[in-house]
């Protein structure tokens, strides 16, 4: 994944720590591995945990990085993301970079105003006809909303993903735009790209 013009130093050096913490502790166990009267699960269980935690925050640095290259208002689209996180208000907003989305959506309702977390938000808002579909993020313009992508047809494991997830993934299976997900169920965050989906970390802010 490329992250030009990407400087979110504090986070980096974060990640940085935690990674080295984790491989002092796996080393630390490895040197455990011989003595037969100690058990290593719970602290393997325990160091699975701190590795999702590195990959939730790595994906936040590099969320910052993606959006700040295509919008100027990453700042304002992170905000929105984790209002909507708190208040469990379901989300799926794409950023288009360089790959032209109009032939690859089912296009919705033209908006054509500056970014805003209120305005997203009142988007996003439970009860809003907009707010099922997808809003379409160009450069520093919501060109649109209500907005229908294409779902993938990857088999999703153990059922922990709905339709917002399956169709931000199908669409960056087939373009390069970034997708933001907030999930209504549980109001974790993730974003896609090229087909993958990354978790956020919400447990401290994502702007640096």
């Amino acid at each position: 994944m490329d992250s030009n013009n990407c400087d979110f130093s504090p986070m980096k050096r974060q990640i940085e720590t935690d990674m080295k913490h984790l491989i002092h502790q796996l080393q630390s166990n490895l040197d455990l591995l011989g003595n037969e009267n100690y058990c290593l699960l719970g602290n393997l269980e325990s160091i699975k945990d701190q590795l999702i935690a590195i990959e939730s925050m790595a994906a936040s640095f590099y969320l910052n990085c993606y959006l700040s290259s295509f919008t100027d208002t990453y700042e304002d689209l992170t905000t929105t993301v984790q209002h909507l996180s708190k208040d469990k208000h379901g989300a799926l907003i794409i950023v288009e970079r360089l790959d032209p989305l109009d032939n690859i959506i089912q296009k919705g309702i033209p908006i054509r105003a500056m970014v805003s977390p209120k305005l997203l938000e009142s988007i996003f808002y439970p009860g809003n006809p907009l707010h099922d579909g997808a809003v379409l993020i160009r450069g520093n313009v919501v060109d649109s909303a209500a907005n229908v992508l294409p779902l993938t047809s990857k088999l999703i494991h153990e059922g922990k993903y709905g339709t917002r997830h399956r169709a931000a993934i199908g669409l960056s299976e087939q373009s390069d735009a970034l997708v933001l997900v907030v999930s209504e169920e549980t109001g974790k965050i993730s974003f896609s790209l090229d087909g993958k989906l990354y978790p956020i970390n919400t447990t401290q802010p994502i702007i640096l």
